[in-house]
């Protein structure tokens, strides 16, 4: 009689494959966070300008790409790069920011703006954004331009948006790279700093492609957006940019000097990278199993709420904090006048002047709103769009 065989070991069942995630649909995000930044984005804008690129940044920007990755399956601060926090690759961008503003940006800008035509240049002429402002909001302009956008805007186009578009290893990343600078440009709705801020977006994303880290990129771009502001109010402060005419382009001469300086500054970067590996960091994105988020994706509606909530906290703060200026705003966009030139009559010069003092003593409540509405309608009637001036008799 056979003995009986040995039972065998009964096997441990195989962990079930893990499906991969489906990367967040870049074109559908775009598109979503345009329409939100020309509706909404623009509404807060003019209702406080400083107020207003905060709001952009964090609840359209920073809010929108959030909700996107977490909805996909994704932990968003590791899918993007904003985790973990690399010190060397982040100071070596933000010197790179610099070296580029003067190298690259300068020579760029100064023959976009040497080309457009005067009225192309005063109708987008960026500096208006600082005109009027109080201290307060100058200061929340500034941290708003050096601090929110470049976070806010580094995690959309480069975490969420460029990410999203490139292809797995071995394609080439360059084609998702091109197509994100050109969209991260034609969102600022500038045509004479379009291929300066296209440049900006191709070293932001090669930073980014470079390191695997956002922080380079971020740094890169608050080194700009701070270089710029400074310069501007520098220029401001010293009386050049009020003396000067909108017909003025800045000196050739002066923008080559800047030029070798910078490239002088890009090739020393060059060769310290060359000794200092470290600054490129860990060199590559994370992996899939990295950016899979751990937790249950929570419902749509639940991970909208707080940002929904926060931003509407956020509105109700600015009619409470400052209703009059609120007021003001609103009624200058129903009676607008044409912005003058720098060179214009000095006669409408003082009394556009006196317009704005007027504003400015309304909102501290110096003065009653029923004063400047009187004369902000005559000014609009006079000086403002052909539709908005009184017909002639």
């Amino acid at each position: 009689m056979d003995e009986a065989s040995p039972p065998s070991e009964p096997r441990s069942p195989e962990p079930p494959a893990v499906a991969p995630l489906d990367a967040p649909h870049p074109v559908l995000a775009a598109a979503v966070a345009f329409g939100m930044f020309i509706t909404l984005g623009a509404v807060t804008q003019l209702l406080n300008p400083a107020f207003g690129v905060w709001f952009t940044e964090v609840f359209i920007f920073l809010g929108l790409a959030w909700v996107v990755l977490r909805q996909a399956g994704f932990r968003p601060t590791v899918y993007t790069g904003l985790t973990p926090f690399l010190g060397p690759p982040a100071l070596f961008g933000f010197l790179l920011g610099v070296a580029n503003f003067f190298a690259v940006v300068v020579p760029i800008q100064f023959l976009a703006q040497w080309v457009a035509p005067a009225w192309v240049r005063e109708m987008f002429d960026a500096s208006r954004l600082f005109e009027g402002q109080t201290p307060v909001e100058l200061a929340l302009l500034l941290g708003g331009v050096s601090v929110a956008a470049p976070l806010c805007e580094e995690f959309f186009f480069r975490g969420l948006f460029q990410r999203a578009l490139t292809p797995p290893a071995p394609a080439s990343p360059w084609r998702a790279l091109i197509i994100t600078s050109a969209v991260f440009s034609a969102f600022h709705l500038d045509p004479v700093g379009f291929l300066a801020r296209v440049e900006l977006g191709l070293l932001f994303g090669w930073l980014f492609l470079r390191t695997g880290s956002l922080w380079p990129g971020i740094a890169a771009h608050a080194a700009n957006n701070i270089v710029s502001s400074a310069l501007f109010l520098a220029a401001t402060h010293s009386g050049l940019a009020k003396d000067a005419g909108t017909d003025d382009v800045t000196d050739w001469r002066a923008v080559l000097g800047l030029a070798l300086v910078g490239w002088s500054a890009l090739l020393g970067l060059r060769a310290a990278s060359q000794h200092f590996p470290s600054i490129w960091g860990r060199g590559a994105p994370a992996g899939d199993e990295e950016v899979r988020a751990t937790k249950s994706v929570p419902l749509f509606a639940v991970q909208i709420l707080p940002w929904v909530l926060l931003a509407t906290l956020s509105l109700v703060g600015l009619a409470v904090v400052d209703g009059r200026g609120v007021s003001l705003s609103v009624y200058d966009v129903q009676h607008p006048v044409t912005p003058l030139k720098k060179d214009a009559d000095p006669a409408l010069q003082a009394e556009r002047k006196a317009l704005q003092q007027l504003r400015v003593a309304v909102r501290k409540g110096q003065a009653p709103m029923e004063r400047y509405e009187e004369e902000r309608l005559r000014q609009s009637e006079a000086y403002g769009p052909p539709d908005k001036k009184k017909p002639s008799r």
